[in-house]
């Protein structure tokens, strides 16, 4: 993961400051790529734990075309949790009783989590995202991308239209109303000597907190492909729109670089899968993962 590693160090050499839709401020760069072999072991960040039960959840959810946040919640996986609760909250008119990350907020957002866990009516009105990843996924404008694109793999390897995206500008403004336009907006499958790689264009990428997930669910997306077209994995190719580093991360991201990677994990898919919709959570092993101890940074939403 020394590329990982790498855009890090560029954004903190060369980023240039500027503000951003969140207020927190950032240092970016713009138009940048990394490679992962998949051959050499599954890219997982080994210079921090990163949290890979709550990516294979979150992929599965966007396998399964949903956009609404309880099956999440309901694996303990907080990933999306601020972004309804933010909009619940400003629906509400409860911004100024519970201001951002107060205690306040903290005790409010646990309160809502559960209500969204075991009130069905409450998270069918208040979990929902809107049209984000899923919903793109598996039913653009009446197409589902995840289908056709597995369909024409298995039919059609060689050819150079293996590309879901998850920018709808119909519904762009849409998904902004949670917060949440899509930051990985396209990728694109790619098959020579029966083997898969996949390239995701990024538009946006908090580089300390999400990239690490992007990179790792990506890689288990090819994984998952790569099994149902009976295919080997070859590379993830990770292309970057506005790489940033957010201001209030930056202490994290020099501590982190001065830790050393260890050697990647392996993964392997347990089962006879025929569709996407086939796979579980049980059926995937990570073997010898043996990450370095978190490190905390807040999430700017």
């Amino acid at each position: 993961m020394q590329q990982y590693l790498k855009l890090l160090r560029d954004i903190m050499d060369y980023g240039v400051e500027s503000q951003d839709r969140t207020g927190t401020g950032t240092i970016s760069i713009f138009g940048y790529q990394n490679r992962y072999d998949l051959r050499s072991g599954f890219p997982l960040l080994t210079t921090k734990k990163v949290f890979m039960r709550g990516i294979t959840h979150e992929l599965l959810w966007f396998l399964r075309g949903e956009t609404n946040i309880r099956y999440l919640v309901q694996n303990d996986v907080k990933i999306w949790n601020e972004w309804p609760f933010q909009h619940y909250l400003a629906e509400n008119s409860l911004q100024e009783k519970f201001p951002k990350y107060s205690e306040q907020w903290h005790d409010k957002l646990k309160e809502f989590i559960e209500k969204i866990k075991t009130d069905a009516a409450f998270a069918a009105r208040w979990g929902e995202l809107g049209p984000v990843y899923g919903r793109q996924w598996r039913n653009f404008n009446g197409v589902d991308q995840i289908e056709k694109v597995i369909a024409q793999i298995r039919t059609n390897p060689f050819s150079r239209r293996l590309i879901v995206s998850a920018w709808n500008p119909a519904e762009v403004e849409e998904m902004a109303r949670a917060g949440l336009p899509p930051c990985h907006t396209l990728f694109q499958f790619y098959v020579r000597r029966n083997a898969l790689s996949c390239q995701l264009y990024q538009r946006s990428a908090d580089v300390f907190l999400g990239v690490p997930f992007n990179i790792a669910s990506y890689a288990l997306l090819t994984w998952i492909v790569a099994k149902l077209c009976d295919l080997e994995v070859s590379e993830f190719v990770h292309t970057f729109g506005d790489a940033h580093i957010y201001l209030n991360h930056l202490d994290a991201v020099r501590e982190q670089l001065e830790r050393q990677p260890g050697p990647l994990p392996q993964m392997r898919i347990h089962g006879a899968q025929r569709c996407v919709e086939d796979f579980r959570f049980e059926d995937f092993e990570l073997v010898g993962y043996r990450p370095q101890p978190a490190i905390r940074a807040p999430i700017s939403v």
